[in-house]
């Protein structure tokens, strides 16, 4: 049975594949890029100073002005800030432990989601080449099986479909690899920055809160 015909609709086939999985890791490595640019301040000199803006109003209890200084900030230091202002009457603890589980769930959860599939993009590219290698060696034997004598240019169109798919695949993943390690060392990086400025902020937080209680307030009214 010759099976040239279907090899070579397969080996077409893998190659549109191979180009669909190249745009679509390209397309998440620049999401993820994207997102952690979105979510992190350029150097901790930014951070303290963006901080140090917000110390004023927190050390007199005006929260509502804090907020408003940073409304519309996607950075995940202002959003855990906002956040933690928003529900400020649920006491320190709460607020906290509140801030940290959405940091986790709805900041680095996301991060892992979108870096998943770029992990499985690197998993599959090498696994579509060796399809096309097998594809392409099966299409060289199908030749040989059903001809007395074959000509070498007919059999290299099929070694060459087994090569190329397969060298596709590793330059795939091969530069992912390298993105995803990189993509990573920076979210690293987001991470020490947001729990610096998680802690500049609560402490400041919990001696506002402390200052505008009603008990406190009776005291100096007192």
């Amino acid at each position: 049975m010759d099976i040239s015909s279907i090899t070579w609709i397969a080996a077409r086939l893998i190659y549109v594949i191979l180009l669909l999985i190249a745009l679509w890791s390209a397309f998440c490595v620049a999401m993820v890029w994207l997102r952690v640019n979105q979510k992190r301040f350029r150097n901790e000199g930014d951070q303290a100073e963006f901080l140090t803006s917000l110390d004023e109003p927190l050390d007199v209890g005006e929260f509502d002005r804090a907020a408003a200084s940073i409304e519309g900030d996607q950075r995940a230091v202002s959003q855990l800030i906002t956040l933690a202002i928003a529900n400020r009457n649920m006491g320190y603890n709460q607020v906290r432990q509140l801030v940290l589980d959405r940091f986790q769930r709805d900041i680095l959860s996301d991060l892992e989601y979108r870096l998943s599939w770029v992990n499985t993009v690197i998993k599959a590219a090498p696994m579509v080449g060796l399809l096309g290698t097998v594809v392409g060696m099966m299409g060289a034997f199908g030749k040989l099986a059903v001809a007395e004598s074959v000509s070498p240019d007919r059999l290299a169109e099929d070694i060459s479909v087994a090569l190329i798919t397969t060298a596709c695949g590793l330059a795939i993943a091969i530069p992912l690899v390298f993105c995803t390690a990189y993509i990573n060392v920076r979210i690293c990086k987001m991470e020490d920055l947001v729990a610096v400025g998680l802690a500049h902020f609560f402490e400041r937080f919990k001696r506002s809160l402390r200052e505008s209680s009603p008990e406190a307030t009776k005291k100096r009214t007192g």
